[in-house]
């Protein structure tokens, strides 16, 4: 997997670099967010289980100002001098009690710009059996697992539309597995992270 992902010293993601957007689908319309990017990281967590991996996902608080009760990858904003594997070992401890000691980590997929003013860069890493995890009330109401293979098959997503409230329709990916709905940048990063380790682009 290593030798389809950017190293973990790789430089700064950039806005003018190869990234995905929440965009993508809409081409030639305007940016859903003009100003200057925040730099983020989020993990992609592949627990080892017995049937295969699976990725650890969450659903966001209800109380937080953005993207709430939304299915996210952990993750967040990256603080001044962090590099993004650091940032993204240290939301995942504070979101959801995954301890660094577990996690492995392997590389950097595409950075992700989101509607909403971040530059995302995805930190993959495996997570070995024997770990807990507790979910910090104030940004997670919800820890869960989705079969890795469930979520690196493009055959699972769909293309959505949701109107703007101004007026505006935006177009973006999305799938659904035990009632539970993948959208929006976590489903961008997730296929475009498909994209990276088997080497095609996903219409």
């Amino acid at each position: 997997m290593a030798e389809h992902l950017d190293p973990l010293d790789e430089h700064e993601a950039s806005d003018s670099g190869q990234i995905r957007s929440d965009d993508d689908l809409n081409p030639g319309r305007p940016r859903m967010f003009g100003g200057p990017l925040t730099p983020a990281a989020v993990l992609v967590a592949l627990a080892e289980r017995e049937g295969g991996l699976s990725v650890i996902l969450t659903r966001r608080s209800e109380t937080l100002r953005k993207h709430t009760g939304q299915v996210a990858l952990p993750g967040g904003r990256r603080d001044p001098g962090e590099s993004a594997w650091q940032t993204a070992v240290r939301e995942a401890h504070e979101e959801i009690g995954l301890h660094p000691s577990f996690v492995s980590l392997v590389g950097l997929s595409t950075p992700y710009r989101t509607g909403t003013g971040f530059l995302i860069t995805p930190v993959v890493g495996f997570v070995r059996p024997g770990f807990t995890l507790e979910p910090n009330p104030a940004e997670v109401a919800e820890i869960f697992e989705t079969p890795f293979g469930f979520l690196m098959d493009p055959g699972n997503y769909a293309e959505h539309v949701r109107a703007l409230p101004s007026g505006e329709e935006r177009r973006f990916y999305a799938a659904t597995h035990d009632d539970r709905y993948i959208w929006g940048a976590t489903a961008g990063v997730l296929r475009a992270l498909y994209e990276r380790l088997y080497g095609a682009a996903v219409a």
